[in-house]
Parts: structure tokens; C-alpha cells; sequence
């Protein structure tokens, strides 16, 4: 299955609308910090084509270093994930380009732990940096899944997603 990665439509660091904290520090975990319109675009194009050349966003580095093809040869749907979906429902479903919308919503210390995984094993950020983002983020989460909830999201299972994925895979029947 196709995944278009969200995340790599953040702000690049220099950028002066990037949302800072009172000591300066760039706060990635706010709509601000992120490019939706761009995100949005490349879903529309992702949609209507088969095929796009996304950016990669180097968290560490803060900034879009270089991209990567993306091509659905074939597969009628494909995976838009990260943080911020909630903010594209509205605009995929005008433009026509969504199939569904879903959060996955398992406990924020599961969600914790994978995150602190993931972001220490490709060097995002200082890991202390990332330890106090992460337990920020595990008080905030069920703020996030009522969020995207209220923005049309259904909560659902990582068994009911996949079902929900191989369903609208299928051939349509004439």
C-alpha cells in the first residue's frame, strides 16, 4: 500500500511562520509548523495522477532534503499519515480525494513508546529533547484523538484499518 508521510511537509527551520517556545525552540507539535496546503496539493495531484515526487523532511536536520517518488501503479488507494491529518479532512473530502479518514487511537503510552523508538533510532532530535516531546505529547494524547474525531476522523483498531484498506483495495465489481 502507497504511504504518502505527512511529516514530510513540515516548515523548513529558518522559516520565520515556524511557531517557537519561549526559549526559542522550534515547536514541530503545532498546525503552524506544518505546510497543509502543500500536503493537501500533493494529494490532489497523488489522486488524480498515480504519481508524485514528495518531499523527505530530515527532522534533524530541519529541512526538505531531497524527496522520493511516489507511485500507486495501480492501487486505487493509498495511505496520507501523520500528526496533522485532521487538518486535511475537510480539503481531500472538497477535492473529492478521500476514501475514508481514520485515527488510530491505541493508549498514549504504546504510542509513547513507539514514537521515542522511532525518533531516537533516526536521531530527530537530542534524546532529551525527545524524551520531554514525548511525555508532552503522551499528556496531550487523548486531546489529539478527540481532535481528529471532531474533524470527521472515525477512531479505529489496527485490525479494523487494515480490513478497512484491503476492502477498498478490492477491484470494483460491474
Amino acid at each position: 500500500m502507497p504511504v504518502l508521510r505527512l511529516d514530510d511537509f513540515y516548515r523548513e527551520g529558518d522559516d520565520p511562520l515556524l511557531p517557537r517556545d519561549a526559549t526559542g525552540q522550534v515547536d514541530w507539535d503545532l498546525p503552524a509548523a506544518w505546510h497543509a496546503e502543500d500536503a493537501v496539493d500533493a494529494i490532489i495531484r497523488l489522486a488524480s495522477t498515480g504519481k508524485i515526487h514528495a518531499p523527505h523532511y530530515e527532522l534533524g536536520a530541519d529541512r526538505r532534503v531531497g524527496g522520493y517518488d511516489l507511485v500507486l501503479d495501480g492501487s486505487p488507494v493509498f495511505v496520507a499519515e501523520g500528526l496533522f491529518a485532521d487538518r486535511i479532512v475537510e480539503g481531500c473530502r472538497e477535492a473529492g480525494v478521500l476514501a475514508d479518514a481514520v485515527v488510530l487511537a491505541p493508549g498514549g503510552g504504546r504510542t509513547f513508546a513507539r514514537r521515542l523508538v522511532r525518533d531516537v533510532a533516526e536521531s530527530r532530535k537530542p534524546t532529551h529533547v525527545l524524551v520531554r516531546r514525548g511525555l508532552r505529547l503522551w499528556r496531550e494524547h487523548s486531546a489529539v484523538v478527540r481532535r481528529c474525531e471532531l474533524a470527521g476522523m472515525r477512531r479505529r483498531t489496527s485490525a479494523e484499518v487494515l480490513g478497512l484498506l484491503e476492502e477498498l483495495s478490492r477491484p470494483v465489481k460491474a
